[in-house]
């Protein structure tokens, strides 16, 4: 029994999660959730971009977006949102609804690359977030991207 339990101990410290949450429960999930999320960003680019009001994804997208996909299926217990988002030109319904089409094209990208459906949600937060601020093309072209995150467990 000894054994076994340092077995465990050993695997969990292994895994890079911590073996008690907060609550003093076994595995909480956020240090695994933390773990996951930081691999991801350091293995993977998050950020695909897009023309003006445009969703088709570049060349330059689908390289980003085959990265992620290859990390996605080999971390095949992670979800990910992918979050669309739009520069300031244009209403916020309309920005709501291409930064919409833009997560999706981002979603079902990776889908046709092989990762589960159920694994990938969408929001879209249109031009109420700017990873930029600024009124001119420079600003607007950062602002123009989906990004991809890790999820939290449910």
């Amino acid at each position: 029994m000894k054994k076994l339990l340092s077995l465990f101990v050993a695997l969990v410290a292994l895994s890079g999660c911590s073996m008690f949450g907060a609550n003093g429960g076994l595995f909480s999930g956020a240090d695994c959730e933390s773990r996951n999320a930081r691999d991801f960003a350091e293995n993977t680019t998050d950020t695909v971009f897009f023309a003006t009001d445009s969703s088709a994804l570049s060349a330059e997208a689908r390289a980003a977006l085959d990265s992620q996909a290859a990390w996605l299926k080999s971390h095949d217990d992670v979800n990910v949102i992918v979050q669309g988002y739009c520069d300031e030109r244009g209403t916020r319904e309309y920005n709501l609804a291409l930064g919409e089409r833009r997560a999706n094209a981002v979603k079902q990208y990776l889908v046709a690359q092989g990762v589960a459906e159920n694994r990938i949600s969408t929001i879209s937060y249109g031009k109420e977030r700017p990873a930029v601020f600024g009124s001119n093309e420079a600003a607007w072209a950062q602002n123009r991207r989906a990004v991809t995150v890790v999820s939290s467990a449910e």
